[in-house]
């Protein structure tokens, strides 16, 4: 597989990266992620101003009609720089889900909203068991009227932020729902968490007795399970992107370091130690990078799901590990001054560590390819 740029694509990373490096540079990054939203919202107004709300969605949709790839390179450079915005959440999985689901006139609604960053979506995505929706303890009621939703979903990126809530659900027989919520619903409570990584905020969501249309029920049944199994691979390649771009500041902040630190009137990247664990940085990173790319080529070409499955867990993997890899040999190799508050490896290294359990763990992919390679038939006799 030539897993080369074309020219467009390489002109939507560069024009990303220029755009970034100005509009989401450290001390606004610091001013965001200590603020009380933890939203840049400056930097998200030219995002939607961009288009990029939209890359992989349908012209249909008020998107650009481009793919995983187009949106793979984004998600890198937004990683790259901690960009305090909910992209990811927003566009990467809640449109997704919104994408995938047939037939429901509110989802195409919401859709072209998050499509030009006029809204905000969040998903409430779990991979703790086989089905998405299965460790979610949530029940929905039919009523005369439409629904009642009663419930908690735990950890939900950029709830706070988010004008609607895709909430997954249990109906009375044991069906798989999701609900498009309102933020100002009435019985609806959104609790922001204290977490690890200050520049992505999470929060807890609860449902009392939350009262709905029967049009707010977008997505039900075993064609939803699937449409979450593949809002969950294809966000998962979009956090393994992220994660490669946090790989490559450490590495880059890592040699600049190197490069100015002098020790015994040398600089330190002279030093055949420091080039060695520096290589080691860079060959993990592109082996990362190759993985991401290669998962989102095969994404565009609508694999089956066994496919999609193994090749999101292999960027998933390789990302996690290159991210957390590269973080702590950038603290490292900055020396005394790598771990204090004033420099910025250790922001990077609470994001990858944060990162490493959305989604799902490292653990949980591998524990899916293993089971889909020994899930063989039997063999007839």
């Amino acid at each position: 597989m030539d897993l080369s740029l074309s020219d467009e694509q390489q002109q939507i990373a560069d024009s990303a990266a220029t755009f970034l490096q100005e509009a989401s540079a450290m001390p606004a990054v610091r001013a965001a992620s200590e603020s009380a939203s933890g939203l840049d919202s400056e930097l998200w107004r030219g995002i939607a101003e961009l288009g990029w709300g939209g890359v992989h969605l349908p012209e249909s949709a008020g998107g650009l009609g481009l793919g995983m790839v187009e949106l793979v390179l984004l998600q890198e450079q937004l990683g790259r720089q901690l960009a305090c915005v909910p992209f990811f959440d927003s566009v990467a999985l809640a449109a997704t889900v919104l994408r995938e689901l047939p037939g429901s006139a509110l989802a195409q609604d919401w859709l072209e909203s998050l499509a030009t960053g006029e809204k905000v979506g969040a998903l409430a995505l779990t991979a703790e068991a086989a089905s998405p929706v299965a460790a979610v303890h949530v029940r929905a009621q039919r009523t005369d009227t439409g629904w009642t939703l009663d419930g908690e979903w735990p950890q939900v990126g950029s709830a706070a932020l988010a004008d609607v809530l895709l909430l997954p659900a249990q109906g009375e027989s044991g069906e798989s729902l999701l609900f498009a919520v309102p933020a100002g619903a009435t019985g609806l409570q959104v609790q922001p968490l204290k977490t690890l990584d200050t520049t992505r905020r999470l929060a807890q969501v609860q449902c009392r007795a939350v009262n709905l249309p029967v049009e707010n029920c977008i997505g039900q049944g075993e064609s939803l399970d699937a449409v979450l199994a593949r809002t969950l691979q294809l966000g998962a390649i979009a956090l393994a992107a992220e994660q490669v771009g946090v790989a490559q500041q450490c590495l880059d902040l890592t040699l600049a370091y190197a490069a100015q630190r002098v020790q015994f009137d040398k600089p330190i990247a002279g030093f055949q130690a420091v080039k060695h664990r520096c290589a080691q940085m860079l060959v993990a990173l592109e082996s990362a990078r190759s993985a991401v790319y290669g998962a989102a080529c095969i994404a565009d070409t609508t694999p089956d799901a066994a496919t999609l499955l193994f090749h999101a867990a292999q960027a998933r993997v390789a990302a996690t590990e290159a991210a957390q890899f590269c973080a702590r040999e950038a603290i490292q190799l900055h020396g005394g001054v790598g771990f204090t508050w004033e420099f910025d490896p250790h922001l990077y290294l609470r994001r990858a560590q944060a990162s490493s359990q959305r989604l799902g763990t490292p653990a949980w992919w591998l524990e899916q390819v293993a089971e889909q390679l020994l899930d063989t038939p039997e063999e007839t006799v």
